[in-house]
């Protein structure tokens, strides 16, 4: 257990930021699930508005250190190439 008070307050914080971070992770995760779920529809319109939107909400994952830029350029390639190939 914690026993100086940085230490306290460190934990306070980073169960704070767990779950700010968890919102977030969560919501970039339903913006690529909409990409999948038109992708394995066949929709190429919706798939194309859906990346557009998910494109900046991956960005912004990366911006706010949630996700290594690396994985979020992996994903973006790897869901543009599943688009284009619609």
């Amino acid at each position: 257990m914690a026993n100086t008070p940085q230490a306290k307050k460190r934990i306070r914080r980073n169960d704070k930021r767990a779950e700010i971070n968890g919102a977030r992770m969560s919501r970039i995760r339903s913006f690529v699930k909409k990409v999948e779920t038109a992708i394995a529809g066949g929709d190429k319109d919706a798939a194309q508005a859906a990346l557009k939107s998910a494109q900046p909400e991956l960005a912004r994952g990366v911006a706010r250190g949630v996700l290594h830029k690396n994985t979020v350029a992996r994903k973006m390639s790897r869901l543009s190439k599943r688009v284009a190939a619609l």
